[in-house]
């Protein structure tokens, strides 16, 4: 173990062992470790099956230790843990994962099935629990679909030691994680030599984070550590550019075929890493320069490093997987098909289908006078957004293309550069042109969010999670942030 986790397991044990006695509940139920249960999920549109894997004791519960119970109502599944004697519902956490947004596409519907490696972390249990998962059915209400039980002394736990090749840094520290929010960056595509970027790259992420509200306001609330295992190789995957790289982690782009989708579907990997560091919120920093990125809620977000646009995906997709925001935007292609059901009301705090309009989702928030919904330009919005999406379709292509059939250098780097271009005076063309609106700054209900154009409303014009650049969270988006961060610290 190198120094510095052995400094960090030090002053998690002397922190929590002083702690102790001030959380009964949590006492009598749980060890301050943590239990992480590995599964698979299989299926199709129509089908979920889940079976268990494995279970692993790891390090010190980074969690609160006090609010145990997750009543925010976010996410397609929850993770519910019971006592198995007694019944008692113990602990709850709610989640999207990776075959959540698989069962919307396309394939799915076509009753092709797939498998995902999930995981659960729950505080070590002392006596035997049930270990539940549901589902969110399209009325919004929550059906089980798993129960297993699981015995703390069953001798198929697994203890094993911690890879000392992974670097752990500390980028920022404000206490005990069990009243904070832990973040752990996490970084994929950079060698052993690249490790000074690395930590050049999470420092600065980490510092943009805690300057920028509201989490600037909220600073001494967070913790965010960067952890490394170095890659074979710099950068990551691009099927559809004919490119693959040796990564600890496997990102990739044209994930669920959508070609600037970065994830990875490697979760044994991601959890093997990020057990070196204390964390309620995963990240993976991706050393490459493309744009892109992803963020699924409870379970992670990516992002590239070396981006013109990296800061706004790095707090986008962190408004996604910490905060169950969902995307404003609406007119980007995705590959997800009745991901809102029409006639529902979706959970996520800063779009709305505004099914009761004299009692909107974010009432106390609407500029006094407001008309709902919310009058705006959109068809001159939208025939903008259409030609730069033709546009940046022909670039990828030409792009793809070039890399795939040998084009020099030059010519595939200044495509590159001809598409970055392109985007940065688009999104200065609409930021200027959502400045012109009477509207702007007002908090109302304004048609199209959520991947849908018609019967789904977002707070404000224009916000950080609708177009790229360092815009302000919409009000929105900014209780949700608060609303979500207050579970986490006690």
């Amino acid at each position: 173990m190198n120094a510095l986790k052995h400094l960090l397991m030090t002053v998690l044990i002397m922190g929590t062992a002083s702690a102790a006695l001030a959380d009964p509940v949590f006492s009598h139920h749980f060890h301050d470790e943590t239990m992480r249960i590995d599964y698979f999920h299989t299926g199709n549109s129509e089908e979920e099956i889940i079976s268990l894997d494995q279970v692993w004791r790891q390090g010190t519960w980074a969690g609160s230790r006090t609010h145990l119970i997750d009543n925010l109502d976010l996410g397609r599944y929850y993770t519910k843990i019971y006592d198995a004697d007694s019944g008692e519902l113990l602990y709850s956490k709610g989640f999207d994962s990776y075959y959540g947004e698989w069962k919307t596409t396309g394939l799915a519907a076509e009753g092709i099935r797939r498998t995902y490696h999930e995981s659960a972390l729950i505080p070590f249990p002392r006596r035997t629990v049930e270990f539940a998962l549901e589902v969110r059915q399209k009325d919004m209400t929550l059906k089980e679909i798993y129960r297993v039980s699981i015995d703390p002394d069953w001798h198929m736990i697994r203890e094993d030691a911690l890879d000392e090749d992974v670097i752990v840094m500390k980028a920022a520290y404000h206490g005990n994680p069990h009243g904070c929010v832990d973040i752990a960056i996490l970084g994929d595509g950079y060698t052993a030599d690249e490790e000074g970027k690395f930590r050049d790259d999470v420092q600065r992420a980490a510092d943009l984070m805690l300057s920028y509200e509201p989490y600037k306001s909220m600073a001494d609330k967070f913790n965010i550590w960067g952890v490394l295992k170095p890659s074979q190789e710099s950068g990551c995957d691009e099927p559809s550019r004919g490119v693959h790289r040796n990564t600890s982690l496997g990102s990739t782009f044209d994930s669920l075929g959508s070609e600037r989708y970065l994830l990875t579907e490697d979760n044994r990997a991601i959890r093997d890493v990020a057990a070196n560091a204390p964390y309620d919120v995963l990240y993976i920093m991706v050393n490459h320069e493309r744009y892109g990125g992803g963020g699924i809620y409870n379970l992670f977000c990516t992002f590239t490093s070396n981006n013109q646009w990296s800061p706004f995906v790095f707090l986008h997709e962190f408004g996604h997987s910490f905060a169950g925001l969902a995307d404003e935007y609406y007119s980007s292609s995705t590959a997800y098909n009745d991901f809102y059901p029409a006639g529902t009301e979706p959970h996520e705090r800063n779009i709305t289908a505004l099914l009761d309009p004299e009692n909107p989702k974010w009432k106390n928030l609407i500029t006094p006078g407001a008309e709902l919904p919310t009058p705006w330009r959109k068809a001159e919005y939208d025939a903008m957004d259409a030609e730069y999406n033709k546009g940046r379709a022909e670039q990828n292509k030409r792009i793809a293309d070039l890399m795939k059939g040998g084009g020099s250098e030059e010519e595939i780097e200044a495509a590159k550069a001809a598409g970055e271009a392109w985007s940065k005076s688009h999104q200065a063309k609409v930021d200027e042109w959502f400045k012109g609106s009477e509207f702007f700054g007002q908090v109302g209900a304004f048609e199209g969010a959520g991947y849908v154009s018609r019967g789904m409303y977002r707070s404000q014009l224009d916000c950080i999670m609708f177009t790229k650049g360092l815009k302000k969270f919409c009000a929105a988006c900014s209780a949700g942030i608060r609303e979500v961060t207050e579970r986490y610290t006690e």
